[in-house]
């Protein structure tokens, strides 16, 4: 054992060494003690011992106390009584007064989003501010290979030879993640923060690499302006509606939503992730409308395209969780409050209730009378049709109106598998 022999103020030599016994802990604490009352003076031998055994015991008090890290809500709760802040002055980190409450009541976990600001705010390690998953949750990270590295590569996500992809595909997916700001910390986590309405069978590896290839592509637009999230209302939603009508107001309404500071990003669905589109924030905090264009149809890309952003106008917030919203939409919303908002209201920017109660193509469902609201309301007729469908389920009615084939070749998705059915 490393010993340290040094002189006392009176002279005699004593030996120091590395405390390894509660004795020796009791002793040295003791002759500490006994040094503390004496305050020698700088320099003398009794200072230097004094210097040497509060290293040796804070040594033994590591090993054997280790403090342990503190939980997010501590490390906020602990730089909030250093800098005398108060719940209203988490709001800029964490979002609305109710959200900061439930934050520091631990009723809902940190997103990613409000790690960041916190960190960058308030100075708070962004490491404190990760809460460990627990063990029967999930591994510590991703299990890599369970990536479809494979659909990645045929996608063209990933640039790799067959044996790579046989052989080191975990590899792969780590690789393609790191083109981000952020690694996916666990797939609970990853469930957290995300809004899911999808099957219970959707591949959550899938769903992961989707949504990281659609904040990939975001962060590359270049001709987006700011958000303006107070433009974004009823008037600006049926201006949307509205191009409906002309053949290439998918492209006319993606480059309305640039100029208002959302991006919109075509990403065909991997398999295993039917979905229809998806509403989330970048990494630095823009909004995204994916969309897979699954149904190459215009009644179902106008929808899609309004559903999701009912849920970027009212539903996703830079500092709130969830951070995405993954929507098949031909799963029931049941009881889902903000799917069922989002159906609603996307319902009513193409066609008011109030005109569809009162229209003759609500009684009458004929072809004429879908035709005439339609030019009524200054939109393309797929859009009736494909409402007549979804309230009679009578989905072989009007099939001809819909559109079949008209979107996704003006995005540049020519020969990719068509799914027009239901």
């Amino acid at each position: 054992m490393p010993t340290l022999n040094m002189t006392s103020g009176n002279g005699e030599s004593m030996q120091l060494q590395v405390i390894s016994s509660e004795e020796q802990y009791e002793e040295a604490l003791a002759e500490l003690d006994r040094l503390i009352l004496a305050n020698p003076p700088a320099g003398t031998p009794d200072a230097d011992r004094l210097a040497v055994l509060s290293v040796l015991v804070e040594k033994y008090e590591r090993e054997l106390f280790p403090i342990s890290k503190p939980s997010p809500v501590e490390a906020i709760r602990f730089r909030m009584e250093q800098q005398g802040l108060t719940p209203r002055d988490l709001e800029p980190f964490i979002g609305s007064r109710s959200k900061v409450s439930e934050v520091l009541a631990e009723k809902i976990p940190l997103s990613l989003r409000m790690i960041r600001a916190l960190h960058e705010g308030l100075g708070i390690p962004a490491d404190v501010l990760v809460k460990p998953v627990a063990a029967e949750e999930s591994e510590d990270e991703p299990q890599w290979d369970k990536f479809p590295v494979r659909d990645m590569r045929k996608r063209g996500w990933i640039q790799a030879t067959d044996q790579e992809v046989r052989t080191n595909p975990g590899a792969l997916a780590r690789a393609f993640f790191a083109q981000g700001p952020t690694m996916p910390a666990s797939i609970p986590l990853f469930r957290r923060a995300v809004h899911e309405r999808s099957g219970a069978r959707s591949d959550a590896y899938g769903l992961l690499a989707w949504t990281a290839r659609v904040r990939q592509r975001a962060e590359q637009e270049r001709d987006v302006g700011d958000y303006e999230h107070h433009k974004l209302g009823d008037d600006f939603f049926r201006m949307i509606a509205r191009l409906s009508a002309r053949a290439d107001g998918p492209l006319l309404a993606k480059a309305s939503l640039a100029q208002l500071g959302i991006v919109v990003v075509i990403e065909p669905h991997l398999p295993r992730t039917k979905l229809d589109g998806a509403s989330m924030l970048s990494w630095s905090g823009r909004p995204i409308i994916g969309l897979t264009l699954r149904y190459d149809r215009i009644d179902n890309f106008w929808f899609t395209l309004l559903h999701e952003l009912e849920h970027v106008q009212r539903h996703l917030r830079p500092t709130g969780t969830p951070d995405t919203f993954i929507d098949d939409l031909d799963i029931d919303v049941g009881q889902d409050e903000l799917e069922v908002e989002a159906d609603r209201l996307a319902g009513e920017a193409l066609i008011p209730r109030s005109v569809w109660r009162r229209s003759a193509a609500f009684r009458e469902r004929t072809q004429e009378s879908v035709l005439a609201l339609a030019a009524e309301l200054g939109i393309h007729p797929a859009i009736v049709a494909g409402r007549l469908q979804r309230e009679t389920k009578k989905f072989h009615q009007f099939s001809q109106l819909l559109g079949h084939r008209q979107i996704r070749h003006l995005f540049g998705l020519v020969g990719t598998e068509s799914n027009d059915g239901h």
